[in-house]
């Protein structure tokens, strides 16, 4: 079982009944304010999800579906984004 959390760690924002979070489905979910801070995205469906202001640094998005994604004010520091799809992503701006 993985549960995702804010990134404060107290609110629990989803349970899901998985060993990896590789290749996983979480199209369409709202993820505002995730600590995904190293987690294994690879090849993810996070189409259409909500992560705004989530902490994705040195995560591996390689080959995750991010079209649609809100991605605004996320931090990407060191994420690996190789052949992710973000066809129409809102992504976080550069200024701050």
């Amino acid at each position: 079982m993985i549960c995702i959390y804010d990134k404060k760690g107290f609110n629990q924002l989803l349970q899901l009944e998985l060993d990896s979070l590789r290749g996983a489905d979480l199209s369409g979910r709202e993820l505002t304010e995730a600590n995904l801070v190293q987690v294994d995205l690879r090849g993810a469906n996070l189409r259409g999800s909500v992560l705004r202001h989530a902490d994705l640094r040195l995560a591996d998005l390689s080959g995750a579906d991010l079209s649609g994604a809100d991605l605004t004010g996320a931090d990407l520091t060191g994420a690996k984004l190789q052949d992710a799809l973000l066809t129409g992503a809102i992504l976080p701006s550069s200024g701050g």
